[in-house]
């Protein structure tokens, strides 16, 4: 196909040992009703039997289904890969043991070249091993098709920076690459495209399944969490040169959302004493070192609606708790 047909969409796959999820996933990819698309899989150094499958699809698919392997190098580099050998207009990554409806990439192309719109988006939710919707995870409730980012730049500090429910302008990614060697690079990478677009599109239908496997659940939450607050850091710097740098508050509500809420959110789950305390450190500088004040955090909104309100009391509770309560932890560990 990929001689004889314009590619609209370029899909990257990266492959880490997942042959229990890949056949579903790569079947919801196969099965696209946009045709004009490639699907880039790339195995990232897999030990198990994920190559057996790639090929399996590579044979029955040759016209959609391009296999690559490489050594391993993390997701980040595995998804760069990708990138360099694609020769789609728009760039799509969907994570190998998710899966995703069968007009996603056709409904988001079309949305995109509707609305001229260089990263388009649609809802996704949280699905269990089952298939049961656990979570449905709403990305831009209320907000029409078109969204002119000057307009609307509260956008910036309200949507989820995941990369797998997107799909973008394959001129982002001219400049710039997911960071090598980091966890939480689609929060370092994809605020930095956003920011460089005008237009954005937006579908609410739940095209993307995102899976939570059990054995992901139960993975011990480690200082690695601090990349979190380092996207931001990076982030932060690329705002105060963009277009916008003169506007403060989207940038304030940024660095609140993904530096204090997203990043107590996992702390919640890191069980080793020493290593909390000294992510707590990191956040209490965090916040320091930003200027961001309790009042602040207590009433920063998203989408318009007071964010730590909108939450289920189990979830207020902690963050209030969270709130007050690491600032002392710190002050006792440096008397």
């Amino acid at each position: 196909m990929s001689g004889k047909l314009k590619i609209k969409v370029s899909i990257i796959v990266p492959v880490y040992n997942v042959e229990l999820y890949l056949e579903k996933c790569l079947f919801s990819l196969v099965n696209q009703t946009l045709q004009e698309i490639e699907i880039l899989v790339v195995n990232d150094g897999s030990k198990d039997n994920s190559q057996q499958i790639i090929e399996k699809f590579q044979r029955k698919y040759p016209n959609k289904i391009f296999g690559f392997v490489k050594e391993n190098g993390g997701l980040s580099d595995a998804r760069n890969f990708g990138i360099d050998r694609a020769k789609g207009q728009y760039l799509g990554f969907v994570d190998s043991d998710d899966y995703v409806s069968e007009t996603m990439f056709e409904e988001m192309y079309n949305l995109a070249e509707r609305h001229q719109a260089e990263m388009t988006i649609c809802n996704l939710q949280k699905v269990d091993e089952n298939g049961y919707i656990t979570q449905k995870l709403t990305q831009l409730p209320n907000f029409p098709e078109k969204i002119i980012l000057e307009n609307n730049l509260s956008v910036f500090s309200d949507i989820s920076y995941f990369a797998c429910n997107k799909i973008f302008k394959k001129g982002l990614f001219q400049n710039k690459r997911f960071k090598r060697g980091i966890h939480f690079e689609d929060i370092e990478l994809i605020p930095q495209l956003l920011l460089d677009c005008h237009i954005l599109a937006f579908t609410p239908i739940y095209h993307y399944q995102y899976l939570e496997r059990q054995d992901s659940i139960s993975k011990s939450h480690t200082k690695k969490g601090l990349d979190i607050l380092k996207a931001v850091e990076t982030v932060s710097e690329f705002f105060n040169q963009s277009r916008f740098s003169q506007q403060k508050k989207a940038l304030k509500d940024f660095q609140i959302l993904e530096g204090v809420y997203t990043f107590l959110a996992y702390l919640a789950f890191v069980k080793e004493d020493d290593v909390f305390y000294r992510m707590s450190q990191g956040l209490d500088d965090f916040v320091k070192a930003k200027g961001l004040k309790i009042k602040d955090i207590l009433n920063y909104k998203r989408f318009g609606k007071n964010y730590l309100l909108s939450l289920p009391l189990r979830k207020k509770i902690y963050y209030i708790l969270s709130l007050f309560r690491f600032r002392k932890i710190v002050r006792l560990l440096t008397k």
